[in-house]
């Protein structure tokens, strides 16, 4: 019992370390990897190396095929130069393999020392990740040695070999559990450097090590399956895909693994050398067999998962729970159905006006139930963003973390503020009859056309963070604030004139062009982070010398 508890705990502590170094990569150099990813996928063989490159780094083909998907989902990419890259990322996870079979446990002390003292020291900086990198790495090298001392005493139990060789026995039985071993561990690397460890020490045979290999393909493809379950369509084609390529290569290497044992195996060093490298000439024979039809097969995993007719409502379509793993991409996720609520906003903000001119209560009533779309969204977005980790962001993500919550509680409060105009439109003008002056609409219109400009530009703002855009956009909130202030007082003055129709409508009119600059105010707030993180923010705006020389009563 205590060598099997022994070898459960560095199982266990492999797939920590391999979770370790994924999850630090991701923190330190997520975005650089989308940008990467991105940039470089031009045709199908550019994107497979793309493939290889970035999973050698993240040392997991299911992490990139999230960043991938998310692209897909995004519009970024096409869906066959998604399917390149997984192609390539498969290859990139089986490089990774080979470099972790050699005997490299003498690094496991250095690394381990290293990665503590730089994430204890720097723990909220990238050096103090690329420690926890290091830490991770140090783990697995640790683990693998531990499970070889560990199988060593193991294998002499007649209870384990006999366990074995009913496995051994079946091709299929051993596909299954080599894939369901890959799904409950989260890695098929780790599946892999276990399957050659095990082979080498000889508890698992070299035959039966091999079906645990074609397994663990498997069950990477599934994987990736099962994590984007409940992401949209285009995001879960590629996924699907790749699990396709998996489906397709296992039936075509299967029967291929006597050929291998019998016609290569005398030419390597040992079983660790022949499990690896059947994990990577799979697939290398998977890249060479299907790159070349990624497009017919993109074709018929959209006829598998049709994308369904897309209704115009207030769900929300960019929260990708997929991206959550990758925290800069979730950002981006935010940042996109933030602006899709601006979207809502803007259509109840230019519904106003027509409601105002037509006295049409059916639009009125429309709009306003449109705020509860805008309070829906909302709560997703600060769900969702609640749901990404702040210890993974850097300075920057962080910064932008801040501003999407701020943005999307101005466009919240917007939305409100529109809503009780809206009703106040009903009550006070439409169920009595009553209508504006013509100088009065006039007004109106001046201050909703400004209005309509600030709410773009804010948003542009949002999207690019240009500190000249936040320069004009605070402009405009003196200038709105004038007007706001000198149309009061021409009210004034054709109330003193006597005109009826200002009479009847003073109440609403007031109300409406504070309301306006109150909304105003809320798209105008959109510049202040921007411009504090420029430096091109006064303390304050009292005037000191006044202060100083004013007299408080006794």
């Amino acid at each position: 019992m205590k060598h099997l508890l022994n070898l459960l705990a560095a199982i266990a502590l492999l797939v920590w370390g391999t979770h370790l170094v994924r999850t630090g990569i991701l923190r330190v150099f997520g975005a650089n990897l989308r940008q990467v990813l991105a940039r470089s996928i031009s045709n199908r063989y550019t994107a497979a190396v793309s493939g290889i490159g970035v999973t050698a780094l993240l040392q997991s083909s299911t992490a990139t095929a999230l960043i991938v998907s998310a692209f897909v989902g995004q519009g970024l990419i096409t869906l066959p130069l998604a399917l390149a890259v997984m192609l390539g990322a498969d290859i990139g996870t089986s490089l990774v393999t080979v470099v972790f079979s050699f005997d490299l446990s003498w690094l496991s002390p250095l690394l381990i020392f290293t990665g503590v003292v730089m994430f204890i020291s720097r723990s909220s900086t990238n050096v103090g990740r690329f420690g926890r990198v290091l830490i991770g790495l140090g783990l697995m090298l640790l683990a693998l040695r531990l499970v070889s001392e560990s199988t060593q005493i193991m294998v002499q139990s007649p209870i384990v070999q006999a366990l074995l060789a009913s496995i051994s026995s079946d091709l299929l039985l051993e596909i299954t559990v080599g894939a369901l071993l890959a799904v409950l561990s989260y890695s098929s690397l780790a599946i892999v450097l276990l399957t050659a460890t095990l082979a080498s020490t000889g508890i698992v045979p070299t035959e039966m090590a091999l079906g645990l290999v074609l397994g663990a393909n498997l069950g990477s493809g599934l994987l990736g399956v099962l994590t984007t379950a409940r992401s949209p369509v285009e995001v879960r084609h590629v996924p699907l895909g790749n699990l396709v390529f998996k489906c397709l290569g296992v039936l075509v290497a299967a029967p291929l693994i006597g050929v291998w044992l019998r016609e290569l195996r005398p030419h390597l060093a040992d079983d660790v050398s022949t499990v690896v490298l059947f994990h990577l000439s799979f697939n290398i024979l998977l890249a060479l067999l299907f790159i070349g039809v990624v497009h017919p097969i993109g074709r018929a995993v959209m006829q598998m998962l049709p994308k369904p007719q897309r209704i115009a409502n207030g769900r929300p379509h960019h929260l990708d729970p997929s991206a959550l793993g990758t925290p800069s991409l979730a950002i981006s996720c935010a940042a996109r159905e933030a602006l899709h609520q601006a979207d809502v906003v803007e259509t109840m903000l230019l519904g106003i006006l027509t409601v105002l001119k037509n006295n049409d209560l059916r639009l009125a009533e429309e709009l306003r139930k449109l705020d509860d779309t805008v309070d829906e969204l909302y709560s997703a977005i600060k769900y969702y963003l609640t749901k990404i980790s702040r210890e993974a962001l850097g300075e920057e993500e962080s910064r932008r973390w801040t501003d999407i919550i701020s943005f999307t509680i101005n466009m919240e409060q917007i939305g409100d503020t529109i809503e009780r105009i809206l009703m106040d439109i009903e009550d006070k003008k439409i169920r009595k009859g009553r209508s504006f002056s013509d100088a009065g609409m006039a007004e109106i219109c001046e201050l909703h056309a400004r209005l309509i400009d600030n709410l773009r530009l804010g948003m542009s703002v949002f999207l690019n963070g240009s500190v000249r855009d936040a320069q004009k956009l605070l402009e405009e909130k003196a200038r709105f604030r004038d007007l706001e202030h000198a149309y009061a007082s021409t009210h004034l003055e054709r109330l003193s004139g006597n005109t009826v129709q200002s009479i009847e409508t003073s109440s609403l009119h007031i109300d409406l062009i504070s309301d306006l600059k109150r909304i105003n105010s809320h798209i105008c707030s959109i510049a202040y982070p921007i411009l504090e993180s420029a430096g091109a923010l006064a303390p304050s705006r009292l005037r000191s010398d006044v202060l100083a020389t004013s007299k408080e009563p006794i």
